[in-house]
């Protein structure tokens, strides 16, 4: 056995600021898309690992009590947490990581975002870190590039309308996904809680994105929907049905693509009527989050409309096959509709192989264009 040396023994990181993500390509959305593609077929295929037994979990969340007796301790408030997304992501990607973040939703008083996410990729044989990043904009896009990956190859082709229901920074990666998907679009209608913010978004619109020539703020929900080739639904805030916006199956036009990565009521009977396609990004995440939280989840964990879906298969309601993965749409093993009118609902719950993914695609541009900070973690570790 030869000796170790501390050629050998040397961790090295790749250290990405926020600046240096955005160069090195983070706001790539196109590209980002056809990343997001083929990590949702690699998880329809089952190459991939997250945590929990199951190997499903969205991650591990510290949340807070609603009192205290230690002052210093956060109490309970909307999107108050910290998490950890771990995954490991197979194909070409074969490669570990996490997204580590704290969520306050009381950020947006101080400037700064709802959350503050950190992202680490390690060596899947050693462990070893290799890259540290910024990963709010990393988060945003793949957040985005997922429905707009789906809308790409479900949306109406030439749509023209663009539903907007939470004009908050959700909204305004997943802007992005869906013009890059159809670039047909030209009428926007935006609901928010607070017309103030349907206003300010509808300035982002006009300063970015001059193809809206028509943009209409809409006072419900209902407006937003009505008439409209793709909605997109990001509303965020407290659990509990009575917290969540609501659409009624009556309100969708034929043939619409609905992207709901956040919290939704929708009606039983609408569900359960075979009227629209009901799309996963990966049915098994939701399935683990109703193993995890106390049922009907969709009240007690989280508002994805996926989470409802798998209640009411849990309770025998739904027939599992009901609800598709897009991963095997995309692949062709399943249809996008059953007949061409049908609207598809796409939930999205969001998974850390799409950070691993797309966070290991910005760190090849960075080591391709030299961006970056090189971090020493040791020489040779102390304890060995």
């Amino acid at each position: 056995m030869t000796a170790q040396t501390a050629a050998d023994t040397r961790i090295d990181m790749l250290y990405l600021s926020e600046p240096e993500v955005i160069a090195a390509g983070v706001k790539d959305m196109d590209r980002c898309m056809e990343v997001m593609e083929e990590v949702l077929i690699l998880v329809a295929n089952g190459d991939y690992r997250m945590a929990g037994n199951s190997a499903n979990s969205h991650g591990a969340q510290i949340s807070f009590p609603q009192s205290s007796p230690f002052p210093t301790m956060p109490l309970d408030a909307a999107d108050r947490r910290f998490m950890a997304m771990a995954a490991y992501l197979g194909g070409r990607f074969d490669t570990a990581g996490v997204k580590w973040y704290g969520s306050n939703v009381d950020n947006r008083e101080r400037g700064l975002p709802r959350s503050i996410h950190l992202i680490v990729l390690n060596d899947k044989e050693t462990g070893a870190p290799f890259a540290i990043m910024s990963g709010n904009l990393e988060s945003a896009y793949r957040t985005a590039a997922v429905p707009g990956a789906a809308a790409k190859k479900l949306a109406p082709v030439n749509a023209t309308s663009l539903g907007i229901i939470g004009p908050g920074a959700m909204n305004k990666s997943a802007l992005h996904a869906m013009t890059a998907a159809r670039p047909t679009l030209h009428t926007i209608r935006i609901n928010g809680r607070r017309r103030s913010t349907a206003e300010a978004f509808a300035d982002y619109v006009r300063e970015h994105y001059p193809q809206f020539t028509t943009i209409e703020i809409a006072d419900t929900v209902e407006a937003a929907v009505r008439d409209s080739d793709i909605v997109s639904e990001a509303v965020t805030g407290l659990v509990g049905s009575e917290n969540y916006p609501y659409i009624d199956g009556d309100w969708i036009k034929p043939g619409a693509f609905l992207s709901l990565p956040a919290n939704l009521r929708m009606d039983k009977e609408y569900t359960l009527s075979g009227k629209a396609r009901l799309i996963a990004d990966a049915k098994k995440i939701y399935e683990a989050w109703a193993e995890e939280y106390p049922s009907p989840s969709h009240e007690t964990a989280f508002g994805m409309i996926g989470l409802y879906w798998q209640d009411l298969i849990d309770a025998g309601e739904l027939d599992e096959s009901r609800v598709v993965n897009i991963g095997d749409v995309f692949q062709g093993t399943a249809a996008g509709r059953e007949f061409p009118e049908q609207p598809v609902l796409f939930s999205v719950g969001g998974m850390g192989v799409e950070d691993v993914a797309w966070a290991k695609t910005v760190y090849e541009n960075a080591l391709e264009l030299g961006i970056g900070t090189q971090l020493n973690l040791w020489n040779t570790p102390d304890l060995a």
